[in-house]
């Protein structure tokens, strides 16, 4: 059996064309009608990639996707009939790797799966192969009173643990290591979000903001994730 995903989908039609299409690409499917059974579906078999629904009856998938974030790292993939940047906003909030809005073409569809399926064998391959180790070789980076657990994936402020999504997390962390450096836009959506990531710069704003809101004593007037007009961001730690 290929790599195991989960379609949460209410919509009767669509769910069996999703599987049914899935299924044709090796991959292992599962579905899910509802919030809860979106939720002990995914604790039962753990997926590679989660196909998200917003609009569920029982729990809509914000909710699902942000009680999902507390437990997994899996990848979602969330869907809407709704092209509104607030879906798109709080979608990438509660933790959702990618947004595709109702109707899209299968092709589309199968291309995002790909995407995000390859970025986590690409990471599970450096974990495995000790690259990731062997590129940041010390286990804690300090930068005055932020510390940056890589062992633990945990980022401390004067001490006290900070509830960082699974984005807001790999992006301080590229951003750390190349203290000083100026980052473009493209290179971290590349470094962060994979290369084959389908989606706009602005996806790196937002995150940004949402960084410097924890991380900043003056997020309007931040001294940590520099802006450099023009080119992109720079860490001064």
């Amino acid at each position: 059996m290929g790599e195991k995903i989960l379609i949460v989908e209410d919509e009767t039609t669509l769910q069996e064309a999703l599987a049914y299409n899935l299924r044709r690409q090796g991959y292992d499917v599962e579905v899910a009608g509802d919030g809860p059974a979106a939720l002990n579906v995914a604790r039962r078999s753990r997926p590679d990639l989660i196909i998200l629904d917003i609009m569920l009856p029982g729990m809509d998938g914000f909710e699902v996707c942000r009680i999902l974030r507390q437990e997994m790292t899996t990848p979602v993939l969330m869907l809407t009939a709704r092209d509104d940047e607030i879906d798109r906003v709080v979608g990438l909030e509660v933790g959702a790797d990618d947004y595709l809005t109702k109707p899209f073409s299968m092709r589309e569809l199968l291309a995002r799966v790909k995407a995000l399926l390859r970025r986590v064998r690409m990471v599970r391959e450096e974990v495995g192969s000790g690259l990731i180790q062997s590129e940041a070789p010390q286990p804690v980076l300090r930068y005055g009173n932020l510390l940056i657990n890589m062992g633990r994936r945990e980022v401390l402020l004067d001490g006290n643990p900070l509830p960082l999504k699974p984005k807001e997390y790999e992006l301080l962390l590229y951003l750390a290591q190349h203290r000083g450096q100026v980052l473009t836009r493209e290179q971290i959506l590349e470094r962060v979000w994979g290369w084959e990531y389908i989606g706009d710069s602005r996806t790196v704003d937002v995150h940004i903001r949402w960084l410097r809101e924890k991380i900043e004593p003056e997020p309007a007037k931040p001294r940590r994730i520099v802006t450099v007009r023009g080119a992109g961001y720079r860490f001064e730690g």
